[in-house]
Parts: structure tokens; C-alpha cells; sequence
């Protein structure tokens, strides 16, 4: 074996592992990068009815509301979620969620329950949750059957 072969040999493990690391590094980079998704109901939407969920590639969150607590519940862990419900002049109220055990649960006190309440209700909300850089957004209504 020449002194090419042998500092070849010696060198080839050492470039692989800096190649994994530096790749390793570039997709860490990448994931955290700021990106929008724009979710979509799935099928039809009653908050009341516990019917409603957006969807999102293979992200889901579902929205449910009982004695005035509304309530998502999320396929991934969230960072932070703020809900927005939308009156009849186009102007939002924010609701800031707060996490309830573990981040695939959150909750904010709303008055969804007293809007959603009678047959044939449609009330207009929008939902930013955000996952490690990734904002999911979505404006949807949620219709009282």
C-alpha cells in the first residue's frame, strides 16, 4: 500500500462524519426556517357539534367549546395558537390560547359558545398556530346544524 492509499484511508471516516454533521446542521436550519401553511376545513365545521376540524397536509387541529372554554386540539405539539373570532363588520377579537397539560391541547375563555348557540349560526374565525418556525393559518366558519 503507497502513502496515498494509506492517508486516503486514514481521512475518508473523518470527511463522512463533517459531511453528516454539516448536513445534519443545513436541514436543522431549514426546518426552523419561517414558512405558511394555509390549512382547510375538512368536510363541514361545527364548533357545537364537535365537527370541526382544519387540515394541513398531515397536520390536523380540531376545535371544540364547552361552558365557555374554547378548545383545540392539535395532531403536532404547538408553540403558541391564537384564535380569532370575527364579527359581523369584519373586525377580529384575539384570543390568545393557553397550553392545558401538553402542547397538543390548548384553550382560551370566549364567548364562541353564546355566538354558535341557535340552529343555522354561521360564525367567521381565524386560527395562527404556530409549530418551530412554521405558522398554520386558516379562516373558516363554523356553521350551527
Amino acid at each position: 500500500m503507497n502513502k496515498h492509499t494509506k492517508i486516503a484511508i486514514l481521512i475518508a471516516p473523518v470527511l463522512a462524519i463533517l459531511a453528516f454533521a454539516a448536513t445534519d446542521m443545513l436541514t436543522e436550519y431549514q426546518a426552523s426556517e419561517k414558512r405558511i401553511f394555509v390549512m382547510q376545513v375538512q368536510d363541514k365545521c361545527d364548533i357545537k357539534a364537535k365537527q370541526c376540524v382544519l387540515k394541513s397536509d398531515q397536520f390536523l387541529l380540531s376545535f371544540s367549546d364547552a361552558d365557555g372554554q374554547t378548545v383545540i386540539n392539535s395532531t403536532y405539539p404547538l408553540d403558541t395558537a391564537t384564535l380569532f373570532i370575527v364579527d359581523k363588520s369584519n373586525q377580529a377579537t384575539s384570543y390568545p390560547l393557553g397550553m392545558i397539560t401538553t402542547p397538543y391541547y390548548w384553550r382560551a375563555n370566549t364567548n364562541l359558545g353564546e355566538l354558535i348557540n341557535q340552529s343555522g349560526t354561521v360564525q367567521k374565525l381565524r386560527i395562527i398556530a404556530n409549530i418551530k418556525g412554521g405558522s398554520y393559518i386558516s379562516e373558516f366558519a363554523s356553521t350551527t346544524l
